[in-house]
């Protein structure tokens, strides 16, 4: 997880104390009170210090914090709304300095940012699926979509602090990044000027991808596979839709990161699969 301390350890490290690797999960849920079960599943075989969940749909007043408590993350940021919207941040180490940006400019509930005790700042973020007309008039969810990514470019090239982003981009940026490049040229998600509007969100920051730093192109890498599929090992018809970005002084840090397939076929599952990332503090 961004550079951070376990909650029971102090800040303080000597020279001869060895190094922590905390450790992040970012997850979009397509709706946690539906998941509920195999979000138990994960966080007992997983333990992560952080998980970041997207997606939520669930107001905070009916978030199930219990599920949380229970397991040791007491720690809770949430920003949830009903419908397709809802991020939330649950974590076993101390959060601070909470904030949220309407990066969509119109009240929907897709960032929460935090300080981990100890450690860098975490901005978790879940922009619009942006429907399927890639034309900024004939659909303006689109355009909302192109805007998201336009004012994160505008705050990413003001930012003075290594810092963690993770979340449910809605975009898969490289050719090797959806099961088919020519098929998908024309549809949102992998259209040209969604490419392109992302690379400069990267540029703003010289942010370092993580998956691609730990699991190169054009090795196969997909995060997302939908439910339109009967079989969707044997289709594979996947995207990386979900990412992991650091700053390009924290990269270094990062030990591990893993895209979590499995999830994927257990039972009432996302369409997304979670996503790790290990960052040595």
């Amino acid at each position: 997880m961004a550079a951070s301390c376990s909650a029971a350890r102090s800040c303080a490290r000597s020279a001869q104390r060895p190094l922590l690797t905390p450790s992040s999960r970012s997850w979009t849920i397509n709706s946690l009170r539906a998941r509920v079960p195999i979000v138990g599943r994960f966080l007992d075989q997983e333990q992560p210090d952080i998980l970041c969940l997207q997606e939520t749909k669930a107001q905070d007043h009916v978030f199930p914090a219990e599920l949380f408590h229970s397991r040791g993350y007491v720690h809770h940021e949430l920003n949830g709304q009903k419908m397709h919207h809802g991020v939330a941040i649950l974590s076993r180490i101390p959060l601070h300095d909470s904030g949220r940006h309407d990066w969509q400019d119109n009240g929907e509930a897709r960032h929460v940012g935090v300080r981990v005790e100890c450690g860098s700042p975490l901005e978790h973020v879940y922009d619009s699926g942006g429907g399927d007309i890639p034309d900024r008039k004939l659909n303006p969810k689109f355009g909302q979509k192109l805007d998201f990514i336009e004012r994160m470019t505008r705050w990413s090239e003001k930012l003075a602090e290594p810092t963690l982003i993770v979340g449910d981009f809605n975009i898969a940026p490289l050719e090797c990044d959806v099961w088919s490049h020519k098929a998908l040229l024309d549809v949102v998600s992998h259209t040209p000027i969604e490419v392109e509007t992302l690379g400069r969100l990267q540029a703003a920051h010289d942010w370092v991808d993580l998956g691609r730093k730990f699991i190169p192109a054009p090795e196969r890498c997909f995060t997302w596979w939908s439910y339109r599929a009967q079989d969707w090992v044997a289709s594979d018809r996947g995207r990386r839709l979900d990412h992991m970005w650091a700053s390009p002084s924290l990269a270094p840090q990062a030990r591990a990161h893993r895209v979590m397939e499995p999830c994927r076929g257990w039972e009432r599952p996302s369409d997304h699969v979670p996503l790790l990332v290990e960052l040595e503090v």
